[in-house]
């Protein structure tokens, strides 16, 4: 197999990682406008089977040829380029996944649908962790069960060592965190989707120790497009962020105060967004290169043989200290490739479908396994 990886950060890093573990990739082209200075975990790899490539995405004809040349293409940059990329790797006959992100974007790449189906490639968006992984984890419980009640989504990126006020560092982007905290988030209430604010409906989600007591807030995303194939059918689903306790109510004040806004305000004769400023302002103060923890836990709840049932994943990972790759990397760029090895080995049907809609669970669940990355499964 010949795979592109589309992002030289730090999704994108983790990714060509993971596919380079596997011997039957023979090469996998890591594309970016700037691919001079990767991680040290990948310098073993290039100059082999690892090809740094210098590609513009906007680039249509240039993009067009290097997915031509491989199996299947992952991409790890910004959720903008991907209804765009999608539309390209069908042109192409290519396989194609990306992390998604943005529900309104999902919909338009099921729009190729047929395209890709007549082609014979498959198209996957929402490969991370959320959207992602536990709309992987949720779907099985359902199926698993006769009758659902309710599905709850709770995730985390979270540092190990947390520190005030925040108690936060940055695992991804910033300005992905501060668009979910200040965008309605889609859940189903009383088998209706409806929607409500970032950051309410605080509650206390306990892990084993020594990672403990956590918050759970609403935020956008997670659910995808899980909100609205089961509208009507589940009465209860929603997604919701974890922090550390303190973390929603510093944030909200922040966000209330109109410091998260994007429309430009005058300051000294200068027209500035407050985001732009708070980006500016928190990034450095967030940013750390200190171990983090992904912790996830995802509970179907119903009927099963006509006794109630609750079939529930947990996990909580840590930093891999013997390669410098975060938590983060790992849960989101494994997810990715695992993907894109599960497309271009004939595992997906063709068409345009969510993870939710096409992955193999138990399968997908073995992989991340075999990686380090454990998903615990209880049921009561």
């Amino acid at each position: 197999m010949r795979m592109l990886v589309l992002g030289a950060g730090l999704q994108g890093s983790a990714c060509a990682f993971d596919l380079l573990q596997h011997a039957d990739v023979k090469e996998v082209r890591l594309a970016d406008l700037h691919v001079d200075h990767l991680p040290p975990f990948l310098a073993p790899y290039v100059g082999g089977r690892l090809v740094p490539t210098v590609l513009d995405v906007r680039d249509r004809e240039a993009v067009l040829a290097q997915m031509r040349e491989c199996n299947a293409v992952m991409s790890a940059i910004p959720y903008y380029f991907n209804e765009s990329l999608a539309q390209l790797a069908v042109e192409a006959g290519t396989h194609f996944c990306d992390l998604g992100g943005n529900t309104e974007i999902v919909f338009n790449q099921k729009k190729l649908h047929d395209r890709a189906k007549a082609k014979g490639v498959s198209v996957i968006p929402d490969c991370g962790v959320a959207p992602g992984m536990v709309n992987i984890l949720a779907q099985h419980g359902i199926e698993q069960l006769d009758a659902v009640d309710a599905v709850r989504i709770f995730v985390g990126g979270l540092p190990q060592f947390p520190e005030p006020p925040l108690n936060y560092q940055i695992v991804y982007s910033l300005e992905g965190v501060l668009d979910y905290y200040t965008t309605l988030s889609w859940v189903v209430r009383e088998g209706k989707r409806t929607q409500v604010k970032a950051l309410s409906e605080l509650e206390t989600v306990t892990f084993p120790a020594p990672l403990g007591d956590l918050e759970a807030f609403h935020t956008a995303g997670g659910l995808s497009t899980m909100a609205f194939r089961y509208e009507g059918k589940i009465p209860v689903m929603e997604y919701k962020t974890l922090r550390y306790p303190g973390h929603a109510k510093i944030m909200e004040a922040i966000r209330d105060l109109g410091l998260l806004g994007l429309d430009p305000v005058e300051v000294k004769g200068v027209k500035v967004a407050p985001r732009d400023v708070a980006v500016a302002v928190m990034g450095p103060r967030l940013t750390s290169k200190k171990p983090d923890l992904v912790a996830l836990r995802v509970t179907v709840s119903g009927r099963k043989d006509g006794a109630p049932a609750t079939l529930s994943w947990e996990l909580v990972d840590r930093f891999d200290e013997a390669h410098g790759i975060s938590s983060m990397m790992r849960t989101t760029g494994y997810s990715l490739a695992i993907t894109g090895l599960f497309q271009a080995s004939g595992k997906i049907a063709p068409g345009v479908l969510t993870p939710d809609e096409s992955m193999p669970a138990r399968e997908y669940v073995d992989e991340l396994a075999k990686r380090g990355v454990k998903v615990q499964f209880t049921r009561s």
